[in-house]
């Protein structure tokens, strides 16, 4: 599946009685509050030693990603925009890949 035909499909289910302000302080709430089962899930694993529900996991992280879809679209954004943007940061961080010591003494 391309980013741009998850972009469309997604759009399908925006609220259409939100504005855009609207729209974007929701996704982005989502977007947080997909985090946080996201990490409820995994602290549950490694620190009370509950199996990884990876269905469970990949249903959270599916809605995050649908968070994340409209908070980009409604800021003129595309997940391809945001994909390529975030890998030219990397190569600007890690040149080399990653490394605690690259970590540490990374330039913004």
């Amino acid at each position: 599946m391309e980013l741009a035909d998850y972009e469309r499909a997604a759009a399908r289910t925006i609220n259409p009685t939100l504005d855009e302000s609207a729209r974007l302080m929701d996704a982005a709430a989502g977007l947080s509050e997909e985090a946080g089962e996201v990490l409820g899930l995994v602290r549950k694993h490694l620190h009370v030693a509950h199996p990884l529900d990876r269905d469970r996991l990949k249903s959270e992280l599916g809605d995050a990603l649908w968070c994340l879809t409209i908070a980009a679209r409604t800021a003129g954004l595309s997940l391809e925009d945001v994909a390529r943007a975030n890998l030219a940061k990397l190569e600007r961080r890690y040149p080399e890949g990653f490394s605690s010591l690259g970590s540490q003494t990374r330039q913004e």
